[in-house]
């Protein structure tokens, strides 16, 4: 099993990584900033994710909310708030956990064991939702094919093709894409999004193949048969 510690504080990151790898036999990665922790969880694949809220770059929400885009894996959220609108907003924006520092850890230990056991169990139709057409990816690998050949992706253009099969026939604003992909807003003068959306399609629709990324003037980009 392996995990992905996303917290500021190295000792008490070093902690937990020594206490799991000791008491449970995980392998056990970390990550200082939130933009860091989104950007290994992109390209490796893990099996719990515990997260701190107050992180640098991005917080804890907005990392979850990058999490939720590609991984079904659980999160369990650690805090040193205690209030109850926090543990409500964490669990409603997909958390499956919620613990308040200062903990002991063997409460840790135990709750991070029952994730995973129901997360073992867990069955998903991650297959069903992310699937279009001849277009499908891999949720497990991390890969994407098209009529039955591999899309190179970057770890970045990944995280955006899962998003749009998994909301496909919706239109995604650019600000929507922006704040769901880099965990901030950006200024109207940044052409961010649609370069990643123009390098996307130029791996994603082959020439004699039928288009399935759309630009919707005004409005943004969807992912569909026309």
């Amino acid at each position: 099993m392996r995990i992905l510690v996303v917290e500021d504080d190295w000792k008490q990151a070093d902690y937990l990584r020594r206490g799991l790898m000791e008491a449970g036999g995980y392998t056990v990665d970390i990550a200082s900033r939130g933009d860091d922790g989104l950007h290994l969880a992109a390209v490796e694949r893990y099996d719990l994710f515990v997260l701190d809220v107050m992180l640098p770059g991005i917080d804890g929400f907005g990392v979850l909310s990058g999490l939720r885009i590609t991984s079904n894996a659980p999160v369990l959220m650690l805090t040193a708030r205690d209030r109850v609108e926090d543990r409500v907003r964490g669990l409603q924006s997909g958390a499956d956990d919620y613990l308040v520092k200062p903990f002991a850890f063997s409460e840790f230990l135990a709750r991070v064991q029952a994730l995973l056991r129901r997360s073992s169990v867990r069955r998903t139709d991650e297959a069903e939702q992310f699937q279009l057409e001849d277009l499908e990816l891999d949720p497990r690998r991390r890969r994407a094919y098209r009529s039955g050949r591999q899309i190179t992706l970057t770890a970045q253009e990944y995280s955006l093709l899962a998003l749009l099969l998994h909301r496909q026939g919706e239109v995604l604003s650019r600000n929507e894409l922006a704040e769901q992909l880099w965990g901030v807003s950006f200024d109207s003068d940044t052409n961010v999004v649609e370069v990643a959306i123009r390098r996307l399609r130029l791996k994603l629709d082959q020439p004699e193949e039928e288009k399935l990324l759309h630009t919707v003037r005004g409005m943004g980009y969807v992912l569909e048969r026309r």
